[in-house]
């Protein structure tokens, strides 16, 4: 269950008229927080991502599934499950048994995945993945972003 304040965050983002991924960023945010702590672990900072985009998206965050060819069909058929389950207003109360084994694994895990080096490795590897036209695009973008911040 993601904290009261990243909720807050995240809906404020939304209420600015920010993208799903910016949204997304704070669940993301707060899982590298949780593993920081020492709440739990992660296998890779791929895996702590991933974590926190699902939180996103059984929170209610609106963020499609990965595209067909980015990602294993099983991650993309998760990211549908999860869709499904933010957009439901009742809540299933989650297996007492299943999560404390989901816990109980994940703080069996390293806690390296949030490191800075383990996040900039991560960032770096999915940016040489991307063209060269849509790093320049993105690029665009947060100039065009940051110039209109600024006035």
């Amino acid at each position: 269950m993601p904290e009261k304040e990243t909720l807050k965050r995240a809906h404020e983002d939304k209420r600015e008229g920010k993208a799903p991924s910016t949204q997304a960023g704070e669940f993301v945010r707060e899982e590298m927080e949780h593993i920081r702590e020492g709440k739990h672990g992660a296998r890779s900072a791929k895996q702590a991502i991933a974590i926190g985009l699902s939180k996103a998206r059984r929170a209610g965050v609106k963020l499609p599934p990965p595209k067909k060819g980015t990602a294993s069909k099983g991650v993309r058929k998760q990211a549908k499950r999860d869709l499904k389950k933010g957009a439901k207003k009742t809540i299933k109360k989650p297996s007492r048994t299943r999560s404390r084994a989901v816990k109980e694994a994940l703080k069996r895990e390293p806690h390296a995945a949030a490191s800075h080096r383990a996040l900039s490795r991560q960032a770096h590897s999915a940016a040489r993945k991307r063209s060269t036209a849509s790093r320049s695009r993105a690029a665009k973008k947060a100039a065009a972003t940051r110039k209109r911040n600024r006035r």
